[in-house]
């Protein structure tokens, strides 16, 4: 049996119970990927992120209870919280080496901000089952990993409901279903959706803002910009236009600091 650490970090929140829960388990040489995700669907949050550090750059992937993530941002930015609060790791700029190339996280007292690759979703046709398993229909659709689907006004995306029996028929890969629309106390307000996952609706999804970001930059003519995931937890999210990148920022908390055993 293995003996491993696990971390549960509360991330884009700055109080517990907030924001998007993950898991991150430090690896010292990778499991099998069975293993990996058996362990992923124990923890049965949306997202575990295992890392083996290797020097200048830790190696980073990320797992849901179903599948490995091609990206992920509130356990990248939980990854970076626990090496630095927990593991103590010194550096100011973290880089991580993934599926979607090497990320680096900067962290600025208790911040961390994440330098991701831009999204920026096109517009395209909207699926009939996605049609039907909407009590709202969007004002415009865009797909790039994630449909994004805009509505006019924030109280939309709070009262969406979701039919899941059309939805789940839907097969998106790694994406899943971005709602959004202008926010009444911040630049924009987003929620977010995954056919067929455990965890239907994504409390935070950093990922989804790589897409959100061009999109509202263009939208509302500004390069910095603070949004919120409307969730039930919550998330807050500070945003930044860089062209080919997108910065996002937020805040982590620590949960639960833990070991399990493993064959």
């Amino acid at each position: 049996m293995h003996q491993l650490h696990l971390y549960q970090i509360d991330a884009f929140t700055d109080e517990i119970f907030g924001g998007n829960p993950a898991c991150v388990v430090p690896l010292s040489d990778w499991l099998p990927d069975e293993t990996l995700l058996k362990i992923a669907r124990e923890n049965a949050v949306a997202e575990t992120a295992f890392f083996v550090n290797n020097g200048f750059k830790i190696h980073l992937r990320w797992f849901t209870p179903e599948t490995e993530m091609d990206l992920c941002g509130h356990a990248t930015l939980a990854t970076a919280h626990a090496l630095r609060e927990i593991r103590k790791y010194s550096r100011e700029k973290i880089i991580f080496k993934t599926q979607s190339g090497d990320l680096e996280v900067f962290v600025k007292e208790d911040r961390y901000t994440l330098n991701f690759p831009s999204r920026k979703p096109v517009p395209t046709p909207l699926p009939p089952l996605l049609k039907k398993s909407l009590n709202l229909q969007p004002q415009e659709v865009l797909k790039a990993r994630d449909f994004v689907l805009v509505y006019p006004r924030e109280e939309d995306v709070t009262n969406i409901k979701i039919d899941r029996i059309p939805f789940d028929q839907l097969e998106l890969g790694t994406g899943g279903v971005i709602v959004t629309a202008p926010g009444s106390d911040c630049d924009f307000v987003s929620r977010f959706f995954t056919p067929g996952a455990s965890v239907f609706e994504d409390p935070v999804t950093g990922s989804a803002h790589c897409s959100l970001i061009p999109y509202w930059h263009e939208k509302l003519e500004k390069q910095e910009m603070f949004a919120k995931q409307i969730s039930a937890r919550g998330g807050k999210l500070f945003c930044k236009n860089k062209g080919e990148r997108v910065l996002i920022s937020g805040n982590a908390r620590t949960y639960s600091i833990g070991k399990i055993w493993v064959p």
